[in-house]
Parts: C-alpha cells; sequence; structure tokens
C-alpha cells in the first residue's frame, strides 16, 4: 500500500475531533414541479428532527439555521401540494442552495390526507425498483463508491467473490443485458477496462460525488429505456452550486481526483472531475503480472434560460492502459502472463437534454453521442521480437450518434408520455487472430466495417387513484434497426409492459408485473466476417425476454419496509456460438471481447427465483438493507431441444445483509456480509489443451463444452467493513474512511488451472501431433483489500 495515503491518514486521525459549533444553515427554494414557479410559504423542516424548521417566504426562498452536519433529507407541504421528502444531501459548509419541487396535489379537495416518509417515495414503477441515495453511495461497505458494487446489496444481484470486478449480474442474467443512464443519456460503457460486448469491468469510470440518486429497475423497465433484459440504472445527477465555487480533492489508496462545483454567471452552474490512477504502482508493489493504469473525466454544465427552459450538457470519458509486468516471476504470474493481451481504451460519451415546461407539459429533445476504442495486442511468450509469435491484434471501434424527442404529460391521476428517438452506429474492426480447430492450427483476419440506422418509438400512461391505493403503469415500444431485414421489420420487436400495485390497506401493497423486452445483438457480432468476406451473423434477431413479477410490500412503519417478490424470466432468440455450442450471454466476465464468432438465434433460456429483503432506516442514526434470493438461471439450444443446462450466472443463492451506522462526532462504522452459491463451471479438455498448436494459439487451456457447466464451485461468504470520520470546520471539510473488503480473509477455491510445462513430450511426433507435458496450479485466493481514503472540501 502506498505510503502517502497512510502518512495522510494518522496526521488526520491526531487532529482534535471538533467540528463548527452551532451546526450550518441550509438554504433553498420550494418550487411547482411542472411551472418551476416558486411556492410560498410553505413549510420546511429538516426530516427527522420535529421542530427543525422554517417557513418560506413570498419567493419560495427557506433558510433552517444550526443543522448539525452529516446526511440529511429535508421534508416540504404546503396547502394545495403533496407533502415531500427531498433526496439525501450532505450538510457542511459547501453544500448549495437545496431546491424542492412539489407536486400539486388533488385529493386535498377530496379530503384525502397522504403522507410522505423516506421510504414511500412516488415510484415511477411499483414493481422492482430499487430507490439509492446519496448516503448509501458515500459509505456503502465495500463498495468503494462504485455504483456497479453498491446495488449488490439488493436482492436479485449477485457479485464477484473477492472484488476483483463490478460485473452486474441481476436475476440470472448477463452482464452484457444492463443498461445505465446519466441523466436521461444513455452511457454504453460505465467502467475501466470493460469487457467488449459486455459491459463488465474492474473499476467504475463515474465520479460518485456527482450522484443524486439511483433508481435500480430490476424488472418491469419503463418504456423509455429501451434495449434491457436485466437491469436498468438510471442515474440523476446533482446540479453545480448556484451560489458559489467549491472544490474537493481525495486521495485514495489506488487513485487521487479532483472535482469542482461552481457557477458561471446567475444562469449556469458546472460540475466537473478529473481522476489519475496510480494502480499499476501499487500492483507492481504488490508483485502482480499485470499493470493497470487509467485516467477519467467527467462533467455537467446546466443553464435555466428562464423558468421554462433548461439545457444540460453533460460528458464522461476514460483512458485505459493495461500493460503487463513480465519481470514477475512465479506459477501464477506465469499461467496469468501466458494469455492475458496488452489493452488499451478510449471510451467517452456526450450529450445534451433540452427540456421546456409548459404548463402541465414537459417536452425534452436530447442527443448524444458514445465512442469506445478498444486494442488488444499478445504475443506468444509475450516475445514481440518475431511477427511469427503474433497470436492476436484486434483493433476496434464503436460509435453511435442518437436523438431522441419527449413529451410528458401530467394530469390529476392520469400521466401520460410519448417518444420517438433514432440513432445512427458504426463499427469498424481490423483483427488478427490465432485459432485451434479440429484440422490444426489457423490464422484468421478480417476488415470489417458497419454502418446502420436504428429507431425506435414508445408510449406509456401510469394512473394514481385519489387516495394513492392503486397505481398502474403500462407501456408500448418498438424497435428496429436497418442492419437486416428481420432486424427491420419494427412489428417483430414490439414491447408492450404493464404493472399494478393496490394497497388494500395502507401498510401492505400487492404488485406485479408482465412486460416483453428486446435488445439488439452487439456491434462485435453484427461485424463478424465469414472467410469468404461476407458478414456471417445477418441471420442474428433482436434478443427477447418475456418478464413476470409479483410480489408484496409491507411499510412496517415509517422507517422499516419488507418486501418479498417472486420472477420469471424467459428468454428467447439469444446468440448462439456455434463453435462452443453456449449462448453468448454465457461469456464475458473477463478481460478482452465476446461476440466475434459465429453465432445462431436459436437459444433459448430462463431464470426465475424468489427474493425477500428488509430495509431500515433512521434519519441521522443509521440505515440497514438485507436481501435473499434463491433463484435458478438455465440455457438450451432451441434447435434441439432437450434439457436446460446451468448458464454461467447460475450461483442458486445469494444473501446480503448491511449496515452503517452513525456515531457521535462524526463518526460512523458499517459492515456488510455477503454470501453467494458456488458458481458452475466447465472441466477442460485436456487432450485438447496439451497439444501443442492449441495451447500455443491462445496460450490457455481448453474447456470441454460437452461436459459444460457439470461441476461446481464451493459457496463463497464474505465480510466488508467501513470506518468514516469527518471533520467539519468554518468553511471546508476533511473526511476519512477506511474500507477493508473480505475481513476474515475467506477464501476462494476455484478449479486447478490446468497449464503448459514449456516441455514437449513428443518431440519426435509430426507438428500436429505434438503435446506439451502438463501441470495443474492450485487457484486460491483469500487477500484482505484495504481501501484508505482522504476527502478535503472547501
Amino acid at each position: 500500500m502506498p505510503m502517502l495515503p497512510v502518512v495522510a491518514l494518522l496526521v488526520c486521525f491526531a487532529l482534535p475531533c471538533t467540528a463548527r459549533q452551532g451546526g450550518f444553515t441550509v438554504r433553498g427554494r420550494v418550487v411547482d414541479a411542472l411551472s418551476r414557479r416558486p411556492v410560498p410559504f410553505a413549510v420546511v423542516s429538516v426530516y427527522g428532527e420535529s421542530g427543525h424548521g422554517a417557513s418560506a417566504d413570498s419567493l419560495g426562498v427557506f433558510a433552517i439555521s444550526g443543522v448539525t452536519p452529516g446526511m440529511h433529507r429535508l421534508s416540504a407541504s404546503c396547502m394545495g401540494y403533496k407533502d415531500m421528502v427531498s433526496d439525501e444531501f450532505l450538510v457542511s459548509a459547501t453544500l448549495p442552495p437545496v431546491v424542492l419541487e412539489l407536486e400539486e396535489d388533488a385529493s386535498v379537495l377530496a379530503g384525502v390526507t397522504v403522507s410522505a416518509t423516506p421510504l414511500r417515495i412516488d415510484k415511477v414503477s411499483p414493481v422492482s425498483l430499487h430507490l439509492i441515495g446519496m448516503g448509501e453511495i458515500e459509505k456503502s461497505p465495500g463498495g468503494n463508491r462504485d455504483i456497479s458494487r453498491i446495488v449488490r446489496s439488493y436482492p436479485g444481484v449477485s457479485f464477484s467473490p473477492i472484488g476483483y470486478r463490478n460485473d452486474l449480474i441481476v436475476r440470472g442474467g448477463s452482464p452484457s443485458e444492463n443498461r445505465f443512464f446519466l441523466d436521461g443519456i444513455e452511457i454504453p460503457n460505465i467502467n475501466h477496462f470493460v469487457t467488449q460486448g459486455a459491459t463488465g469491468g474492474p473499476v467504475s469510470i463515474l465520479n460518485a460525488d456527482f450522484i443524486r440518486e439511483v433508481q435500480f429497475y430490476t424488472g418491469a423497465f419503463p418504456a423509455d429505456k429501451g434495449g434491457a433484459l436485466s437491469s436498468v440504472l438510471d442515474i440523476r445527477l446533482r446540479d453545480g452550486n448556484a451560489e458559489g465555487n467549491n472544490f474537493k480533492a481525495t486521495l485514495g489508496a489506488s487513485e487521487v481526483s479532483l472535482s469542482a462545483s461552481g457557477h458561471v454567471g446567475r444562469r449556469t452552474t458546472y460540475l466537473f472531475s478529473v481522476r489519475q490512477s496510480y494502480l499499476q504502482l501499487l500492483f507492481k508493489m504488490i508483485g502482480l503480472p499485470f499493470l493497470p493504469n487509467f485516467i477519467d473525466g467527467q462533467f455537467k454544465v446546466k443553464t435555466r434560460f428562464s423558468e421554462h427552459d433548461e439545457l444540460t450538457v453533460l460528458g464522461l470519458a476514460g483512458i485505459d492502459d493495461m500493460k503487463l509486468n513480465t519481470d514477475e516471476e512465479g506459477e501464477d504470474a506465469e499461467y496469468l502472463l501466458s494469455y492475458l493481451p496488452r489493452i488499451k481504451q478510449n471510451t467517452f460519451t456526450v450529450g445534451a437534454a433540452y427540456k421546456h415546461y409548459s404548463g402541465r407539459n414537459v417536452t425534452t429533445v436530447s442527443l448524444g453521442y458514445n465512442y469506445l476504442y478498444n486494442s488488444n495486442l499478445k504475443y506468444r511468450d509475450n516475445d514481440d521480437s518475431s511477427p511469427d509469435n503474433l497470436t492476436l491484434d484486434i483493433s476496434s471501434h464503436e460509435r453511435k450518434a442518437s436523438l431522441r424527442a419527449e413529451n410528458r404529460t401530467y394530469g390529476e391521476r392520469w400521466t401520460v408520455a410519448e417518444g420517438a428517438d433514432v440513432y445512427y452506429a458504426r463499427y469498424d474492426d481490423n483483427s488478427f487472430q490465432r485459432l485451434y480447430a479440429a484440422g490444426g492450427r489457423t490464422d484468421r483476419s478480417q476488415s470489417a466495417a458497419i454502418g446502420m440506422v436504428g429507431w425506435g418509438a414508445y408510449a406509456s400512461a401510469r394512473y394514481k387513484s385519489s387516495d394513492e391505493r392503486l397505481t398502474a403503469s403500462a407501456g408500448l415500444r418498438f424497435d428496429g434497426c436497418g442492419y437486416s431485414l428481420p432486424m427491420a421489420r419494427v412489428w417483430d420487436n414490439v414491447s408492450p409492459t404493464l404493472s399494478v400495485s393496490w394497497r388494500f390497506v395502507p401498510s401492505v401493497a400487492l404488485n406485479a408485473a408482465v412486460g416483453l423486452y428486446h435488445q439488439l445483438p452487439p456491434y462485435t457480432a453484427l461485424g463478424y466476417k465469414a472467410s469468404d468476406g461476407s458478414y456471417a451473423n445477418k441471420g442474428l434477431r433482436y434478443m427477447r425476454v418475456a418478464n413476470a413479477n409479483v410480489g408484496a410490500e409491507w411499510n412496517v412503519s415509517q422507517a422499516m419496509v419488507v418486501s418479498l417478490e417472486g420472477f420469471y424470466k424467459q428468454y428467447s432468440r439469444l446468440p448462439l456460438s456455434v463453435a462452443d455450442g453456449i449462448p453468448l450471454s454465457c461469456k464475458g466476465n473477463d478481460y478482452g471481447i465476446v461476440g466475434n464468432e459465429l453465432l445462431t438465434s436459436t437459444a433459448e433460456g430462463r431464470a426465475f427465483g424468489l427474493e425477500a429483503s428488509l430495509r431500515w432506516q433512521k434519519p441521522g442514526r443509521f440505515v440497514s438493507v438485507a436481501s435473499v434470493t434463491l433463484y435458478r438461471s438455465e440455457f438450451r439450444d432451441g434447435s434441439k431441444g432437450g434439457a436446460y443446462v446451468a448458464s454461467a450466472w447460475d450461483n442458486r443463492f445469494i444473501a446480503n445483509v448491511s449496515g452503517t451506522y452513525e456515531l457521535p462526532r462524526n463518526w460512523s462504522v458499517g459492515a456488510k456480509l455477503s454470501a453467494i452459491g458456488g458458481s458452475p463451471f466447465t472441466p477442460y479438455d485436456v487432450d485438447k489443451s496439451s497439444l501443442v498448436e492449441a495451447w500455443d494459439a491462445q496460450g490457455r487451456p481448453y474447456l470441454d463444452y460437452s461436459r459444460y457447466n457439470t461441476g461446481r464451485l464451493d459457496a463463497f461468504c464474505q465480510l466488508d467493513v467501513r470506518v468514516d470520520k469527518n471533520y467539519y470546520f468554518r468553511s471546508w471539510r476533511l473526511g476519512i474512511y477506511v474500507d477493508l473488503q473480505n475481513v476474515t480473509k475467506s477464501v476462494l477455491r476455484q478449479p486447478d488451472v490446468l497449464m503448459s510445462t514449456g516441455i514437449v513430450e513428443n518431440p519426435g511426433a509430426p507438428v500436429a501431433e505434438q503435446r506439451y507435458r502438463m501441470k495443474y496450479l492450485p487457484q486460491e485466493s483469500g487477500t484482505l483489500l484495504p481501501t484508505i481514503g482522504l476527502t478535503v472540501e472547501f
């Protein structure tokens, strides 16, 4: 571990444990959510602290003095409007003015009273939706402020043991089945060193400092969020400081970052951050054979032209470079170095959204552009002295420009939305790959370039009864693209959805949802060429899943919610690997690329299970989330029928219990206990792997797909602990945290890996029959992963 963060931590803990006396003043304004006009004389208070509040003036402006530092919510009420509870925010010297949005309430005329609590938030979907606030993001044990890791506390979400990767695996689905949105702009990739074609990776690009709230859908996806089969992460960013300029510097165990929040003039606010990793120094010091390095940046600029018009421009970028540490010795290093490529990636997204408020109508027009460059380079034995040693050289680009228009109308009981989007996508690939098939070693090269136009249209309606006991949502979406004639038929890619929630007593609700969803196969698959130069996967279709959910939710109190939900997912038209006989969705949990092979849309799958969860929250004191999921995830080749077999994501059970408790003097401590069933695995094909030509082609053993996933690892349990300490001063804040992953050093045991010794046992045999002498290397890991962080906000 680098010494600088450790020394800084010791110095900070030596500071006197004092904070600014008298607390801070929270300022802001209350506005109508639709008209954006001030709501005069609204009553605003600190949620959970009775008697601590203030009344807004005739312009909707309020100020609450003496608020203790730390995470808080505000509640607001006014005659003719629904009571509301705000998102979480950190009260400190740098807190910008807070904007509270109230919705008109027609139920007042009917004499109905509906109280607001932090756990009964007005959800867009009554089913399979989790709302994640700033407090959880900031202090989640083992999360390391990475949103893909933080959502693992919620039901249905699997995790990678020991924390090596943050692939998002939801309800038995592949990491490629998720979609990410940032303030309404689609973000295809939120990770560094992404597995192209599958979206997973080891480190997030997103700066958690900017996140205001996350809406995490595990089912019942909204019609305007197309392309998801397993989950949607709808990430809402906060606005910049409209009255000042403040900065935040963070020094961690693996990176250093700087962010800023402020304004330019009276109408424009901004957020900006940049982060530089020094993981390569840490990995080299502890003797790892690969040295990752990354830089990322993010910004958001928002301009309010008037009460009715605003423009938001945002951007996200990452630059990745992973070198190989060929000086490292040992059998484990030898194996990793035998197949890991040199990886370079550049990715960025820029987008702009114009929003117009007109009475009960809100119109949004957005434009986005995404780019990904990926390069993988590998030489046999990492010896680049001869071109004959080249085994892998892939260079590809993905580009997508999209335009979306939407109108949303808010009525007393109904909310109706309609919209359309169009995009142009381009993929090019120049690659060389050394392969081994039954006929012997082959060298495959291709140069591909595809461009296509895609389109979609959607409409949705949401109804809520006057007493808010009945909520129903319905949506319809059409998708198509110009890649092939079957994919252009929008009537073949129709996605209807329906969800209903009935609160038959005030504290208990029954929820149900059904839907059909579609997703385009990855560009790597669409751009794959046959040996004759034609595009080999023209027969692929949009992937499809039929999803059904049913459950119940019990509001035990204002602070506690218990839920139970069952789900069933039926997959069809999944791409199936012709060479391996397994679905493409069962690949993609390692570095590299998936999809660049011959595929057919004949795989079928199913995932079903039962989820139970409990959320307990006391404002300013503690928050706890517990969940248990029992499920199965299976597939088969639909063209052959037969029995289903376990998919790569069939862990059978997941259990998580996490909690964070606020202690006096601005200390907090949190812990998370996670358990997961053993992953299925496929035995090695020893006969094929030992062949000299086969081993030299890819530098790692081959799997015996005739025995796909017939083995299973042991279950795994992990304990993570986090401790935070904050110092609040008159004009700045100092924060220190220690995050310890796998405190108990639980050991993850995986199958012994088959490895070549480099010794040819039969050098006199024909080249095609020569074999290496093989050996097995034990694969066990149980490392304690500590992270020390220091933040200064001023």
